[in-house]
């Protein structure tokens, strides 16, 4: 059974509550996935996991210190999370307060890594975004999101 990860830093719980609705449809969706803060993660999880979803919140159009030193660390990896799923997902105070810069950012990371992305031509293209505490669309975007990385994972493992 293909496994995933969904990591997250999160201070005022808006990006946890995304990463968990993710993680449980991934769950749902046939696909064994643990959900955890960025502090809780050691790099090596990576290797374990067959879909990696990362999420954070906008800080000046870009991720979070703690995410971008995950991945930074991450360079240890590096050509060994080849072949593997990514996704990305991002929450900001103001509407153009910079998610999809910080959604692009992750995805970059995520691509140098070798990993397979997947848009969505529905909803958010790019992976779930939500301008403050998460309301009904955005947990049905977060849904989809973890629906359909657990559907491309199944169908590459």
């Amino acid at each position: 059974m293909p496994t995933g990860l969904v990591i997250y830093y999160s201070r005022s719980g808006n990006t946890k509550q995304m990463a968990e609705t993710i993680a449980d449809a991934m769950n749902e969706s046939a696909v064994a996935t643990k959900c955890k803060s960025v502090d809780d993660v050691k790099i090596d999880d990576l290797l374990k996991a067959d879909a990696i979803v990362v999420g954070s919140p906008t800080y000046y159009g870009g991720m979070a210190g703690p995410i971008a030193m995950f991945f930074d660390e991450s360079v240890s990896k590096h050509g060994k999370l080849d072949g593997k799923v990514g996704a990305a997902f991002s929450s900001s105070a103001n509407i153009g307060g910079g998610n999809e810069t910080t959604i692009n950012s992750i995805l970059n990371v995520l691509m140098i890594h070798g990993m397979v992305i997947q848009g969505d031509p529905q909803g958010d293209h790019y992976g779930p975004v939500s301008i403050g505490k998460p309301d009904d669309r955005v947990i049905n975007q977060c849904k989809r999101k973890g629906q359909r990385i657990a559907e491309l994972t199944l169908n590459l493992y």
